[in-house]
C-alpha cells in the first residue's frame, strides 16, 4: 500500500476511533486528541488534571479502542523500582524465575506520578526511554507500541516529588485537563448513574499502530517548517538572541532541542490526522502549547504577575 493510500485509510480509521471513544468519554475532546497524537507520534504525555476528571476511565478506554493492552499502577511514597519493573524469584526447581511487573503494557497509567520517591520514578523513565528495562543484570525488551501516560495532581503538594526539569523533558506533551461544561458534567451524571454500557470495538490492532508511527516517521517536512519549528524553541530560551522582551523577562530557562524534534514529530502526526501530505506552520503551531508548556520554567515575577506558560508561547508565534 502506497502512503498516500496509508494516510487516506488512517484518516477515516482514526475518525472511527474519536466515535468509538466519545461513547463513553463525554467532551473533552482536545485532551483524547493530543493523547492520540501523542501514541501515534511514538512519545509519551503527561495529563494534568484535579481528581475525578476521569483520567484512568479516559486511557483504559482509549487503549480498548486501540487493541492495546492497558495496565495502571498507583504511585505511592513507598512503591519501590521492583513493584513496577518485576523481580526475580527462586522457583520450585531452585531456578530463578523473572515475574514481569506491570510496566509490562502497551499503555501504562503512572497515576500520580509525583507520589513516589525518585528511585521509582527514575525506573519508569528508563523503562520509556529505552522501552526495555534491566533487572539484576538482565535485558527485557518491552512490546510495541509503548506509551506512558503519567498523571500529576496539581493540588494536593504534600509529601510529593515532583518531577526534576530533565525528566518533564521526556515526555512530549503536558496536557491540562479542565472541568466538562456545564452540559458535558450532565451527559456524564446520566450517562454514569443509569444502567448504561458502551461496547468499545477495537479499531486497530498492535502492529497497525506501529506502521503509523512508521508512516509519521516518512512523512517529508519542508525546511522551512523545520526552521519555524526550531526557531520557535530558540525564541524560549532567555539567553539566546532571539529571545524577545516576554521571555527576557518572565522566563528562567527555555526549553532543549528535544522540544524541537517533539514539535516537528507531533505537527508530522497533527497533519495525517487531518489528511494533509506533509506539516505546515499551522500544524507546529496546533501542537505548540502541549509541547512546550512544561519545557519552559517561568520565574517568580512570571508567578507574581499571573503570567501563564501559555501566554508566553502564544506570543512567541
Amino acid at each position: 500500500m502506497s502512503d498516500v493510500t496509508a494516510v487516506e485509510t488512517f484518516v477515516k480509521n482514526h475518525q472511527q476511533l474519536k466515535q468509538e471513544i466519545a461513547k463513553v468519554i463525554v467532551g473533552q475532546e482536545e485532551v483524547v486528541d493530543q493523547i492520540l497524537l501523542s501514541i501515534f507520534a511514538g512519545g509519551h504525555a503527561l495529563l494534568i488534571g484535579v481528581p475525578g476528571l476521569a483520567k484512568t476511565l479516559m486511557v483504559n478506554t482509549i487503549a480498548r479502542a486501540l487493541g492495546l493492552d492497558f495496565k495502571r499502577i498507583q504511585f505511592t511514597p513507598d512503591l519501590m523500582p521492583s513493584d513496577i519493573l518485576g523481580s526475580e524469584i527462586l522457583d520450585e526447581n531452585r531456578q530463578f524465575k523473572f515475574i514481569k511487573g506491570p510496566v509490562f503494557s502497551n499503555i501504562i497509567l503512572a497515576d500520580e506520578i509525583n507520589r513516589t520517591p525518585p528511585k521509582t520514578q527514575a525506573a519508569l523513565l528508563e523503562a520509556m526511554q529505552e522501552r526495555a528495562v534491566t533487572v539484576a543484570g538482565n535485558h527485557y525488551k518491552l512490546s510495541l507500541p509503548y506509551f506512558v501516560l503519567a498523571t500529576q495532581n496539581p493540588i494536593e503538594q504534600e509529601g510529593t516529588y515532583p518531577l526534576p526539569e530533565a525528566q518533564l523533558d521526556r515526555f512530549m506533551f503536558a496536557i491540562h485537563l479542565d472541568y466538562p461544561s456545564f452540559s458535558e458534567e450532565v451527559d456524564v451524571v446520566k450517562n454514569t448513574t443509569a444502567n448504561y454500557s458502551a461496547d468499545i470495538v477495537p479499531m486497530f490492532i498492535a502492529n497497525d499502530i506501529i506502521e503509523i508511527q512508521q508512516l509519521i516517521r516518512r512523512v517529508p517536512v519542508p525546511d522551512n517548517v523545520v526552521e519555524y519549528a526550531v526557531n520557535l524553541v530558540g525564541k524560549t530560551r532567555p539567553q539566546g538572541n532571539t529571545a524577545p522582551d516576554i521571555v527576557k523577562t518572565y522566563v528562567d530557562w527555555g526549553a532543549g532541542p528535544r522540544a524541537s524534534q517533539n514539535l516537528v514529530l507531533a505537527a508530522k502526526a497533527h497533519a495525517i490526522v487531518n489528511g494533509k501530505f506533509s506539516p505546515d506552520i499551522e500544524n507546529i503551531q496546533a501542537v505548540a502549547i502541549g509541547i512546550l508548556r512544561h519545557r519552559i520554567i517561568k520565574n517568580y515575577k512570571a508567578e507574581a504577575e499571573g503570567i501563564t506558560e501559555e501566554n508566553i508561547i502564544r506570543s512567541l508565534f
